[in-house]
């Protein structure tokens, strides 16, 4: 650490050269500035710099790397571990570079590095174009795509990442790169994947695909029908096309107006069948599901960018997350998971998920650091509740949930998913035989590995 004077007059320095704004500890605003999503997460950078744009973001990292500070980079704020703050460090804050342009000609879009999926999908909708996000709005796009990307439409236009075109990256020198599979190509295929490890991405540039209806199916079941919705979503889901998704979903009913009041706070098994698509293909698809007693029925077209509001997670509660990428979801499978659910933390807004893979995601570029792309179901144990106390048992319910699942486990996850999960679940989210050119990468990128407020790889 610099000397105080030195680093109070270098403060000084920053908060006259961002065109942002700066937060110190002492500063009001600065709580509000370092509040996360994960209200398990309570950090105090030293310094919280929201930046207006790249040149402020070069002169932030500058800045750190002077006083040599830690840097934790903050696009969403969604990182289930909270890797977007650090204690005693420096928070480029990228909320404000949220601008998003969309060329429908060139079927792309220009997305600043503090988007949310949200400010995607709205920018892209009177285009009729859509590109994979995240299953929520609030998610941030740049840690969403390098992190690899998984959500409705990936069984259609594959995994986020397959769908990335360009990175404005600023490094640990300080120095802004414009990253392509032409230029600083090791780097780019470093970005499929292996997240904020090598810089902080200021803008990406991602393919766009045209998406004139999207429809869904969204129907809840008594716990007992459980165990037939989901082998039946299942069959569904392998039977079905590319442009049929979704997930079978274990939750709390929640108190919203087309759920019965009797079931309001009780553990119901879901099932959301998503197709990009028109509503009468959906129908057709969605058949076996509706011949299966139900106590509640929501069959509809509707906009993309209303489908990613649909379930968004509320920010101030306490999460847990965790996943396993499974070889196969057979009736053992599904049996087991469905018996878990009796034991899930219930009234909380936790929820035991069985996402679909397969489709694009399978066929999609076989090199980039993505390991996960062969299995085709994946179980995902979300946490999240708002009492303390409660902390144990919801923690320790995602890990039983994990451990029953890997007999059908391949080993590989998809580390969004996840929280902090040690050494040896990052390498299980990049694959062990990309480590070493990832950790060579590093090395010439990041050596002082200033970028591991992430899913860290080490310089080799």
């Amino acid at each position: 650490m610099a000397p105080l004077s030195k680093a109070g007059a270098a403060l000084a320095a920053l908060r006259e050269d961002l065109a942002g704004d700066v937060f110190a500890p002492d500063d009001p605003g600065y709580d509000e500035a370092r509040t996360l999503f994960n209200a398990m997460i309570d950090r105090r950078p030293a310094v919280i710099a929201q930046c207006e744009g790249a040149s402020d973001v070069v002169t932030a990292v500058r800045f750190a790397r002077e006083l040599d500070l830690p840097i934790a980079v903050r696009g969403g704020g969604h990182s289930v571990a909270g890797m977007s703050l650090n204690d005693g460090g420096l928070v480029v804050d990228l909320r404000r570079m949220h601008a998003v342009t969309v060329h429908p000609a060139a079927r792309a879009a220009h997305i600043g590095g503090g988007a949310v999926m949200s400010h995607l999908d709205r920018a892209c909708e009177p285009y009729g174009l859509a590109t994979t996000g995240g299953r929520v709005s609030t998610t941030g796009v740049g840690g969403f795509v390098l992190g690899g990307g998984t959500g409705w439409l990936d069984r259609k236009f594959g995994l986020a990442v397959d769908n990335l075109l360009g990175v404005d990256l600023v490094t640990a020198d300080g120095e802004l790169l414009h990253v392509t599979a032409e230029d600083h190509p090791d780097l780019f295929w470093g970005l499929h994947g292996g997240g904020g490890n090598f810089g902080v991405a200021t803008s990406l540039t991602l393919r766009l695909y045209e998406l004139p209806h999207m429809s869904i199916a969204f129907l809840l079941y008594l716990p007992e029908r459980g165990p037939e919705a989901v082998r039946t979503f299942r069959d569904v889901i392998e039977a079905g096309p590319p442009e049929a998704g979704g997930g079978a979903i274990y939750m709390t009913a929640p108190p919203e107006e087309f759920v019965p009041p009797h079931l309001v706070g009780l553990l119901v098994a879901g099932v959301l069948l998503t197709y990009a698509g028109p509503e009468d293909g959906l129908r057709e698809l969605a058949g076996p599901l509706l011949a299966i007693p139900h106590e509640v029925e929501m069959v509809t077209a509707l906009p993309y960018a209303d489908l990613q509001c649909m379930i968004d997670d509320p920010p101030g509660y306490r999460n847990y997350w965790s996943a396993e990428y499974l070889t196969g979801a057979p009736d053992a499978f599904v049996d087991a998971f469905c018996a878990r659910a009796d034991s899930m933390p219930v009234p909380t807004g936790t929820q035991h998920v069985l996402f679909p893979q397969g489709g694009a995601i399978a066929s999609g570029p076989a090199g980039y650091p993505v390991p996960y792309r062969d299995a085709p179901w994946a179980v995902h144990p979300y946490g999240m509740w708002e009492d303390p106390a409660d902390d144990d048992r919801v923690r320790e319910w995602v890990r039983e949930v994990r451990a029953d699942a890997r007999p059908w486990s391949t080993g590989a996850v998809y580390l969004n998913f996840t929280g902090d999960e040690g050494a040896d679940r990052v390498v299980a989210g990049m694959g062990a035989e990309n480590m070493r050119r990832l950790g060579e990468l590093k090395r010439r990128h990041d050596p002082d590995n200033v970028f591991r407020f992430n899913h860290n790889i080490k310089p080799l």
